[in-house]
């Protein structure tokens, strides 16, 4: 395990600062304007930025998952080992609950909240289905044609799905979890994740057979740049 400790701190600390900013962004917007329409402007223009930085800053350390459903795609493609995908995906959960913290903590808010947002409906698991599947269609694609790309990619589709789906697409089970714990414009309530999170690993399992066709067999840079990143 001493050898993932620097990719679960970098997990950790990338997926809080992400939900921190989905939350924050989402707390400041809704006190700064009534118009809810703007208000999702700035919290999408706040998480398509800090995903760039992050996948940029973090990528080296650890890949820069941020996400339960990513690190399942790359165990399934033998990326990563099972072990290292499951230790990422309780550092992304744990990471995700402490950003949540933080927001509220910034903003004065109590820290222990539960969202009383309303979130469900076949539409809005469908949408995370295809919120989920462009996420990692995109991130595939990225790292076989324009790897040096994949955070801008990655930031601008967020940004766009933000708008394009009915969920606002969170696409990510850890983000979605960690919302489920802010009673702000960005929540959802707990018992909505039974609709949300099996929608995005469908979405996410998915895209990885399908890109797994369309992409063809992984190039040698593709194979030995994971190798150097991900133990």
């Amino acid at each position: 395990m001493s050898s993932l400790a620097r990719p679960l701190a970098a997990e950790f600390l990338g997926t809080a600062a992400l939900v921190a900013a989905v939350v924050g962004s989402g707390i400041m917007a809704d006190a700064l304007t009534p118009d809810t329409a703007l208000a999702l402007l700035a919290n999408t223009i706040a998480t398509g930025a800090i995903l760039v930085v992050l996948i940029s800053a973090i990528g080296p350390i650890s890949g820069a998952h941020f996400n339960p459903a990513v690190s399942m795609v790359f165990a399934l493609r033998a990326d990563i080992s099972w072990r290292a995908a499951l230790a990422y995906m309780a550092a992304q959960i744990a990471g995700g609950l402490a950003g949540v913290g933080v927001a509220h903590a910034m903003f004065d808010l109590p820290i222990l909240q539960l969202s009383m947002a309303t979130r469900t409906g076949t539409g809005q698991w469908l949408s995370e289905g295809i919120a989920t599947f462009g996420l990692i269609a995109v991130i595939l694609a990225g790292i076989k044609f324009e790897r040096k790309g994949v955070p801008m990619l990655v930031g601008l589709y967020i940004s766009a799905a933000y708008w394009f789906t009915a969920s606002t697409s969170f696409a990510n089970p850890a983000v979605t979890i960690a919302r489920s714990l802010t009673d702000s414009f960005s929540g959802i309530r707990a018992q909505d994740l039974l609709g949300f999170v099996p929608a995005q690993i469908a979405g996410a399992l998915a895209a990885a057979a399908l890109m797994a066709w369309l992409l063809g067999s992984k190039t040698s840079n593709e194979t030995s740049t994971t190798q150097e990143e991900v133990p």
